[in-house]
């Protein structure tokens, strides 16, 4: 793929997929800001994505943002009730554990996914699209129970995401998760600072 064909095809590309990328580089922003109205631009994001994502035979990412619509409402609901006494965000420590298996999961939840897209669909990339899919699931839960790791697996979603959406001709989409590849490492930093300054007062908090 050349410079003219990416310029060509961003240019061309849907006013839903741009209005959705737009939205999802903001959701996005506002996440590494810990502020809840990220959810209500995820929405519009994620419900936008359904469609573009089944018009372009990515069968498990349109299954995905499915379910990201109920998990948008989830994720407001339990960032309502879980502020400290500055009204900020408390961040969950990811034990070691739970990292792990949640790693495990991800590879062979891909492996069985892909393999039903791959042999019952027409879908594109069947394995890569699986895994997008799995990982971003388990990424979703993690963000919506506020746990500081989110931002890892976030990170290979992107990672592969990008090289998808380039293949199928989703420029502005390649675009937006290139972007959210350099925000999600912003996103880890900055929640780990966070954590680390809500420290004392968590300890405080239990120790009463």
């Amino acid at each position: 793929m050349t410079l003219h064909d990416f310029i060509i095809g961003f240019l061309g590309a849907s006013v839903i997929e741009v209005i959705a990328s737009i939205s999802g580089f903001i959701c996005v922003y506002l996440l590494i800001k810990r502020n809840i109205w990220n959810f209500f631009f995820g929405l519009i994001q994620v419900t936008l994505y359904v469609w573009v994502f089944y018009q372009n035979k990515l069968y498990s990412d349109t299954l995905l943002h499915v379910i990201y619509i109920s998990l948008q409402f989830y994720g407001w609901w339990n960032w309502r009730q879980h502020k400290n006494s500055q009204q900020e965000l408390v961040i969950e420590k990811t034990p070691l554990k739970m990292f792990i298996s949640l790693t495990l999961l991800s590879i062979s939840s891909t492996l069985v996914l892909g393999y039903l897209m791959d042999n019952y669909t027409d879908a594109s990339f069947a394995y890569a699209d699986a895994f997008t899919t799995t990982t971003s699931l388990i990424a979703q839960w993690l963000l919506t129970r506020r746990h500081l790791l989110n931002w890892s697996f976030w990170l290979a979603v992107d990672v592969v995401a990008i090289v998808i959406y380039l293949q199928k001709g989703l420029f502005p989409t390649s675009v937006l998760y290139v972007a959210f590849l350099i925000m999600a490492t912003i996103g880890q930093y900055s929640w780990w600072q966070q954590y680390k300054r809500q420290l004392p007062e968590n300890n405080l908090t239990k120790s009463n």
